[in-house]
């Protein structure tokens, strides 16, 4: 499949607005990579009469080394200003992507505030970039794999701290229900000891 400059408009519009779906933590992205190709491939048959289809894995490919070159052009950005870029796909992807993750990590760090790891997932996780790294890309320092090792090494050890404060909780609920338990068995045992003189 060649992707001509249509082609790659409609990929860009239609994965912009499905975003919010593939967003969402528990997703099947190779439906919605499916979902995208069959919109593709209806727009492609709207505009020109073609017998080439596009394939989901396709569509995928070409949305992560866009994505790169927009995380490329995200920088240049921050360093030169939005006027020094000229790819044209930049403004629709970034409308959508520079937006609604500045908007879903402010919300993030507003309820994770004042844990380290909670800034940490707010940083690392809403960027407007897959993690995949791009082929293209300039060599990068080794820190950023090191942060994020560390980062999953404090979040395993946050778990397992949580489901040791779990377990020691159902222990106790089972010590006193176990003390419950005897203690109902003692009096029912003296009731039934006094029964019978109280009968007499």
């Amino acid at each position: 499949f060649i992707w001509t400059v249509q082609a790659t408009w409609h990929l860009v519009n239609t994965r912009l607005e499905m975003d919010q779906a593939f967003d969402q933590p528990v997703c099947k992205k190779k439906k919605l990579w499916e979902m995208v190709a069959e919109k593709v491939n209806a727009k492609l048959r709207e505009s020109e009469v073609t017998d080439v289809t596009v394939k989901a894995y396709e569509c995928d490919l070409k949305w992560r080394n866009m994505l790169a070159t927009y995380r490329k052009n995200t920088e240049r950005a921050k360093r030169l200003g939005v006027t020094s870029i000229h790819w044209e796909f930049f403004k629709a992807m970034h409308d959508v992507l520079g937006k609604s993750r500045e908007e879903i990590e402010a919300q993030r760090r507003a309820k994770l505030s004042g844990t380290r790891v909670g800034r940490a997932i707010a940083s690392k996780r809403f960027t407007p970039i897959l993690p995949t790294p791009p082929v293209t890309a300039a060599p990068c320092p080794s820190r950023p794999p090191q942060d994020v090792l560390q980062l999953y090494m404090e979040l395993q050890e946050r778990k397992m701290n949580m489901w040791a404060q779990q377990k020691a909780l159902e222990e106790r609920k089972i010590e006193a229900i176990n003390n419950l338990a005897q203690a109902i068995s003692s009096l029912a045992q003296k009731n039934s000891a006094q029964t019978p003189k109280d009968g007499h």
